[in-house]
């Protein structure tokens, strides 16, 4: 009967050591590490309480705070074999009557393999990227056989494991795991089904969710990531305007972009953090020119730009960063010559990369107006034709534009002042109409 009472008074004791009543700090700090493959990462929460990493996933600290303290998490050490640039999102506020989890650091290195979906040959091009001068080297295996038919939108994981790949004649997404030493690509299961004339896919910022943009069937299809598997979200598609084409998350992971092509439109969906449904924002669809057909968002989380290919323009958007709203900048939208396409924004939010912007055949580079987001025109480079997609190395220095009726892809180094370098050997060649393009 005693070890029962002592028990029950422990109990208690336990019980009020969390009660505000007590005064004792209960809230917790902490979120999601992606990207991680080097060594000796440290963060700090209000500049102590180290915490060191050694794999991605979920962290927490150790320190708990009071309710209306003020917190804020740093990168206190750098990874190093390989030297990496970790960066922290959503990572200072004040505790409001609950613990914190939405805190996202990820890490980056110079991209090491390039992946390119060749629509009609059913085939995924596999390149391993020289870090000091951005050549293209296929892989061994390369090109490497799709699992789908028609496979269109390409993206990696942050983690650096999986390619996800739109399949748009078999109305499917695949799975392919990364030989992260010889970014081999291997299929992890059958691929799965999603909606009517997939064109794109993107994968969420903490690595918890897919989406993808079904054209022909007017929805988004949602998915949940089990290590190399994917799972329908509940309620999975989601509807979205007319020929929903592209997709773009926040950097802080909290919202959806997709550009409807034929509605001429952007839906804005609020992503649900916890089981990755979608809802969406008050205001949404938001207008776009004719044709929108890709959406970049800068990695200030302040501006959005949205290529309208139908009428020739670059629609500016200023971001609201708590509602998702999307508010056209004066002077938008920014006459961008015959045609724009794929759009991608450097990661370090100077310059915004435009395919067939400008000049047909051209690949674009514009500098953003830090204050509010306009555009300026700095340079137009040659490219082959009809560059349809481009994307940059997660450390902004070289660029690569997939030329969908020259069957090559055309690669450029970034240099200081945004204009583009041709690198030597470019273009490179690969499979029959090319279209996506992925970066690891």
């Amino acid at each position: 009967m005693k070890i029962l009472a002592i028990a029950a008074v422990s109990a208690a004791a336990f019980a009020l050591s969390g009660c505000p009543i007590t005064g004792g700090a209960r809230f917790t700090v902490g979120g999601t590490l992606t990207g991680l493959s080097g060594s000796g990462l440290v963060l700090q929460l209000n500049g102590g309480g180290d915490l060191a990493f050694n794999s991605n996933g979920g962290f927490s600290f150790g320190t708990r705070l009071d309710n209306g303290a003020a917190y804020s998490v740093t990168v206190m050490t750098q990874p190093s074999n390989p030297a990496q640039n970790c960066t922290v999102r959503n990572g200072s506020g004040t505790i409001n009557k609950a613990s914190i989890g939405n805190i996202i650091v990820a890490c980056t290195q110079t991209g090491r393999f390039a992946y390119v979906a060749n629509v009609q040959s059913n085939t995924i091009s596999g390149f391993a990227i020289d870090p000091s001068s951005g050549t293209l080297v296929p892989l061994s295996g390369s090109p490497f056989a799709a699992n789908g038919a028609g496979p269109a939108g390409l993206a990696v994981d942050p983690d650096g494991q999986f390619l996800f790949v739109a399949n748009n004649a078999s109305n499917t997404v695949s799975v392919y795991s990364i030989d992260a030493a010889t970014g081999a690509l291997t299929p992890t299961g059958p691929a799965v089904a999603a909606g009517a004339g997939p064109v794109a896919v993107t994968v969420d910022p903490t690595d918890h969710f897919v989406y993808v943009a079904n054209l022909t069937s007017n929805n988004v299809s949602a998915y949940v990531i089990n290590g190399g598997n994917l799972t329908p979200v509940v309620d999975s598609p989601f509807n979205a305007g007319a020929g929903p084409s592209s997709l773009a998350i926040d950097p802080n992971g909290n919202f959806l972009y997709v550009t409807n092509f034929n509605g001429n439109t952007i839906s804005v969906f609020l992503i649900d953090q916890a089981n990755g449904m979608l809802s969406g924002v008050s205001g949404s669809p938001f207008g776009a020119g004719a044709g929108p057909v890709s959406i970049a968002i800068d990695p200030t989380d302040a501006f959005a730009f949205v290529s309208n290919n139908s009428a020739g323009s670059i629609g500016e958007y200023a971001l609201n960063a708590t509602t998702g709203a999307l508010t056209p900048i004066s002077g938008s939208p920014f006459a961008a010559g015959t045609n724009p396409l794929g759009l991608t924004v450097d990661p370090a939010g100077r310059y915004v990369f435009g395919a067939n912007a400008e000049t047909a055949n051209q690949v674009a580079a514009f500098a953003i107006t830090p204050a509010t987001g306009a555009l300026t025109v700095l340079s137009t480079t040659a490219a082959g034709t009809l560059p349809i997609t481009v994307a940059i190395d997660p450390s902004g220095q070289f660029l690569y534009a997939a030329n969908t009726n020259s069957n090559s892809v055309s690669a450029y180094a970034v240099s200081a002042s945004g204009a583009l370098v041709p690198v030597a050997g470019s273009p490179f060649a690969v499979g029959v109409q090319p279209h996506g393009i992925a970066i690891d």
